[in-house]
């Protein structure tokens, strides 16, 4: 496991986030002074990806926000949080509490990526070397400003350091076509640069920058540039060292999720907690309130599953066993969860009666903290059955019914049918055949299953705009009714920001 030493930001000017936001330096080192060797480059990229473990980012904020605004999660109905009430409800405010602790985080971390990248050209060294290094820079770059630009459309796009305040503070917004156009650009960098494989899946290869380019293109409806882009990764599986794991339930269990062969980038929460930097939440926020049964104390019962996502999922499926926690341990007694709001322990209900999520919690391993916000969690943010799912998308939108995009999901499924080492007859391969708009409903619904709780949902949902289906009455969590589809597939751009730089306005519609 990596573990990464951290800079936040000595070198050069403060941070900026969003437009202004300023964060005091723990040091001032003026870049000439820093960067002098290529282990000062990597440095600097390290402190990228550490960010990317703050609690602001993935570990709770953001990562909140994308499960409850998608149809699979709700919020328990004794959390009255206005920040989570609001993206649970659809009904989000521009002043949003997660959304301006996360979007200066997601700043930081594009902040350090562009220190890195430009410190390098004040170190000598050779070229290709320091393009191995920087190349990390980049992908970490185009991963970050993708998170925010399908959040949020037009955004200021910075590349550089910032070296003038007063400018960035005055910056205008970057339309999201061409934002998309950079990342792009970044990602072919860091693909041509990554070596094919790394120590740890912690540290972006080729397979990954290959892999979100696959997903960029699939999401900006580039649908030949995406199948080409994950079919050519599927065609060096050997060659990246990817795979499926062959038991579904291993990718979620610390002991042997950093030896997988199916994850493409993830983030290594090693155990360690420093105050909030890499400390693991999603244990806290999905585990069932006061269970004993992986011996943290249980969780906070926050993000829960809609019960139908419980009662409409075959059970014959393998995933659902593992993705989900039915039953719990009170007092050293087995509760089903229609029990969940009965037991009550200290005065505290255990959470809604509706199983929880188990993927942060069943072989999350042990946590030094209460609540399990330091175990050892990985968060897959890509891993190869998604690129098996974008590659069929992607094909069906370009040739329907082939037994090429059958085949991408069929070995998808073949996984989910072996339960625990033993064979399965559910779910069926494909039906072969099948028109463009079923296959579309299809995989769609296969990613759903297969990536549930993963932080993926959402996106799916606003991609391919199906809030008007998933939030009517028929949908998992019943009728929301305050889903607009004129508004609701972008967030709010933070009120304070658009106060302190009005060139950072129009709002979004309907906010």
């Amino acid at each position: 496991m990596k573990k990464y030493k951290y800079i936040f930001l000595l070198i050069g000017l403060s941070i900026v986030g969003c437009s202004d936001l300023e964060e005091e330096p723990i040091g001032l080192l003026a870049p000439e002074g820093f960067f002098q060797s290529t282990g000062d480059i990597q440095t600097a990229v390290n402190g990228a990806y550490g960010h990317m473990l703050h609690r602001n980012f993935m570990s709770r904020e953001m990562s909140m926000s994308l499960m409850l605004r998608s149809d699979m999660v709700n919020l328990n109905k004794n959390v009255t949080n206005a920040e989570r009430v609001q993206f649970n409800d659809i009904k989000l405010l521009a002043d949003n509490a997660n959304i301006a602790v996360y979007c200066p985080k997601c700043y930081q971390i594009i902040g350090a990526a562009n220190q890195a990248i430009a410190g390098s050209e004040l170190v000598s060294a050779d070229v290709a070397v320091k393009n191995k290094i920087i190349a990390q820079a980049y992908f970490a770059r185009a991963f970050v400003y993708y998170h925010l630009v399908r959040q949020f459309g037009d955004i200021p796009y910075l590349d550089k350091p910032v070296t003038d305040i007063q400018a960035a503070s005055t910056m205008s917004k970057t339309p999201a076509a061409q934002v998309y156009l950079n990342i792009i650009e970044d990602l072919k960098f860091a693909k041509e640069w990554l070596p094919n494989t790394q120590t740890t899946r912690a540290i972006p290869a080729k397979s990954a920058a290959s892999g979100y380019l696959a997903e960029v293109y699939l999401t900006i409806g580039e649908f030949q540039k995406s199948y080409d882009e994950a079919k050519d990764i599927i065609s060096k599986e050997s060659t990246y060292n990817l795979g499926l794991e062959a038991d579904f339930q291993n990718l979620f269990d610390a002991t042997k999720s950093a030896a997988s062969k199916e994850p493409l980038f993830l983030l290594d929460f090693n155990g360690q907690s420093d105050g909030d930097q890499a400390r693991n939440y999603q244990a806290a926020f999905t585990g069932i309130r006061n269970d004993a049964q992986y011996g943290y104390g249980g969780g906070w019962s926050v993000e829960v599953p809609a019960l139908a996502v419980y009662t409409t999922w075959d059970s014959r499926d393998y995933r659902k066993a593992f993705s989900l926690d039915a039953t719990a341990v009170f007092k050293g007694v087995t509760v089903d969860y229609t029990q969940f709001t009965n037991t009550s322990i200290g005065g505290y209900a255990a959470g809604d009666n509706s199983p929880h999520i188990a993927k942060f919690t069943r072989k999350a391993g042990p946590a030094a903290e209460g609540n399990g916000r330091t175990t050892k969690s990985d968060y897959i943010m890509m891993r190869y059955a998604e690129v098996l799912l974008i590659a069929a998308e992607a094909l069906n939108e370009i040739t329907p019914g082939t037994t090429e995009a059958d085949g991408y999901i069929n070995r998808v499924r073949a996984r989910a049918r072996n339960t625990a080492g033993v064979a399965t007859t559910f779910p069926a391969n494909v039906t072969t055949g099948l028109s463009k708009d079923a296959f579309r409903t299809l995989v769609l619904e296969e990613r759903r299953l297969e990536l549930a709780f993963e932080f993926k949902r959402w996106y799916d949902i606003a991609r391919r705009k199906l809030g008007t289906t998933v939030f009517s009455a028929s949908g998992l969590e019943g009728a929301k009714a305050n889903f607009d589809p004129a508004r609701d597939y972008l967030f709010p751009l933070p009120s304070n920001e658009l106060v302190r730089n009005p060139n950072l306005l129009p709002q979004n519609p309907g906010y």
